[in-house]
């Protein structure tokens, strides 16, 4: 039987790249943009939905219930991304990515979890970030939302166990995508005290994105993943710097560790 796969996020970048490649599988794949142009393009079902709506994630899951009665596969891959200094980033914008990156995929995830329930099998993967491993200077609070999903995923798949239902987190290094395009960038101030390393920061982001790896490596890591019966609670996929990094953040210590940070931004 076809499997179904929802996938959030779905209309550029790599949720775009996943449903593409899950598409020239036996899969049948639905991919979100909150305003799509497209009932169907490469592929990829494209319906209407907005993480950060209750109403709106309601409305999509039940659409998809009622045209194929079920979910095997939910993929959060919607997500923003956001940078500043932590104290000149406005509140406003600092609840937003939180509603966003971190309750928007519960949301979705807890509109889904009935639909799985019911048939006792489902499989959930986060798409996180290696910087949620870490607090990254002047991406605090996208390394917070991210570090926030993936404590949660472990949280629920103890929940979850009984009632068969699979999740774990992937998360990525740096791919070349439009994130950087798309993300807020606390302005730069003339009078801020962290205006020319924040500067120099966000040159070196911008850099590391366009030199990223080609999602494709998440679509087909994704797919490897989604194959498994008992699947790892974190995967991380990247160059070996980034992966490595994760590691060493566990193993040495904490001063130790922040100074190769500081190093590698030239702070």
């Amino acid at each position: 039987m076809q499997k179904i796969v929802l996938i959030t996020g779905a209309s550029s970048g790599i949720g775009k790249s996943i449903g593409e490649y899950l598409a020239t599988f036996n899969y049948k794949v639905y991919g979100t943009s909150r305003h799509p142009k497209h009932e169907k393009l490469n592929g990829i079902n494209l319906i209407k939905l907005d993480v950060t709506d209750n109403e709106s994630v309601k409305n999509a899951i039940d659409i998809l219930i009622s045209k194929e009665g079920k979910i095997d596969f939910l993929i959060n891959n919607a997500g923003v991304g956001i940078t500043g200094p932590l104290e000149e980033i406005p509140e406003l914008e600092q609840k937003k990515i939180f509603e966003t990156n971190y309750f928007g995929p519960l949301r979705v995830i807890n509109t889904v979890l009935p639909h799985m329930r019911s048939r006792k099998s489902g499989f959930i993967i986060n798409i996180t970030s290696i910087a949620g491993h870490m607090g990254l200077p002047f991406r605090g609070f996208y390394s917070a939302t991210k570090g926030a999903l993936e404590l949660t995923t472990e949280a629920y798949r103890m929940e979850l166990k009984a009632f068969g239902i699979k999740m774990c987190n992937i998360a990525p290094g740096d791919f070349a995508t439009n994130i950087a395009a798309g993300r807020y960038h606390a302005p730069i101030r003339e009078n801020s005290p962290y205006k020319e390393v924040y500067e120099r920061s966000l040159r070196l982001m911008d850099e590391h994105v366009d030199h990223g790896k080609n999602p494709n490596l998440m679509a087909k890591s994704v797919h490897a993943i989604m194959q498994k019966s008992n699947p790892k609670i974190h995967y991380k996929v990247g160059d070996f710097t980034q992966k490595i990094s994760v590691f060493l953040k566990h193993i040495l210590p904490d001063k130790v560790f922040e100074n190769l940070l500081l190093k590698h931004y030239k702070l």
